[in-house]
């Protein structure tokens, strides 16, 4: 993906069509992200809403050495999406899953699969289902994982094994 902050020569954007450009590439997966975290639709709009307000205001103190700019979006995507986790707590409010609707007559194999891979998700540590959204839902590479993890790109392939181990051991038993 060609980054978005450095137009091409011959045209020269301006930090908000910049940013808008970075908001139509990003926004389909910074939800899928924050969904997966979330559990819930609705705060998951509102969550990413947030995201992109942040990062509009805080647009100029990106700093390009760091990473890309999906990550930056990422992280604060993730912070976001903590603060909402946090405020959660607090109120002492229990999420439920939200129904899949979008599920239509899939074949009786792929369903049964797909329930053992939900099963197998929920049953995953919060900290692992993050990896597993960041990674598969927002397509993040291990160094962008790294960027937004604050860890070495090598424990990220780690723990990214390690957790679709899981996952195929869970999906796999009887």
């Amino acid at each position: 993906m060609a980054s978005l902050a450095e137009p091409p020569t011959h045209v020269s954007l301006s930090s908000w069509e910049r940013f808008e450009a970075l908001y139509r590439a990003s926004r389909d997966d910074i939800y899928a992200y924050v969904a997966t975290l979330l559990r819930d639709r609705a705060a998951a709009e509102d969550v990413t809403s947030a995201t992109f307000e942040r990062a509009y205001r805080k647009r100029r103190t990106f700093d390009r050495r760091r990473g890309e700019e999906r990550a930056w979006l990422f992280g604060i995507a993730r912070n976001a999406a903590l603060d909402e986790l946090r405020r959660r707590r607090r109120l002492a409010r229990l999420a439920t899953d939200p129904v899949e609707t979008d599920l239509v007559e899939d074949d009786a194999e792929v369903a049964l699969r797909r329930t053992a891979l939900r099963a197998a998700l929920a049953q995953l540590p919060a900290r692992d289902r993050e990896l597993v959204a960041l990674k598969f839902h927002a397509g993040l590479t291990n160094a962008e994982l790294a960027g937004v993890l604050g860890v070495s790109e090598s424990a990220v392939g780690t723990r990214i094994h390690r957790v679709v181990e899981k996952l195929r051991k869970a999906c796999n038993e009887p």
